[in-house]
């Protein structure tokens, strides 16, 4: 085997090492964008948010949300992801709560 190639086969192991821990959580967060809608129509982008702990949305709340990302995530209708009313919200997928109902004020990723 040449050193080249030598060369060029150790460089992708180590590159695949890097991606692979990458994608494992090390870097505790969620790859993609969560979209949303506050209550008074502005339109907000989270990227790739952080897999820990609790996420205040805007003080507005939030009327829709798209969850484009790899991982689920748990809507709530309180400032610190707690209490009954909560929604459960898959990968790629979206929800809007229904006319009447108070807006989503913060969401926990389920990892």
């Amino acid at each position: 085997m040449s050193v080249r190639r030598r060369l060029t086969t150790t460089t992708g192991a180590v590159l695949l090492t890097f991606a692979v821990a990458g994608c494992s959580g090390l870097g505790r967060s969620a790859v993609g964008t969560l979209t949303y809608e506050t209550g008074n129509g502005a339109k907000v982008m989270v990227t790739s948010p952080s897999v820990k702990g609790c996420h205040r949305l805007a003080p507005a709340g939030a009327t829709d949300v798209d969850n484009e990302t790899l991982v689920d995530i748990i809507l709530y209708q309180a400032r610190d992801c707690r209490g009954q009313e909560s929604t459960y919200l898959p990968s790629n997928s979206g929800n809007s709560i229904t006319p009447g109902a108070q807006p989503w004020r913060s969401y926990s990723v389920v990892h």
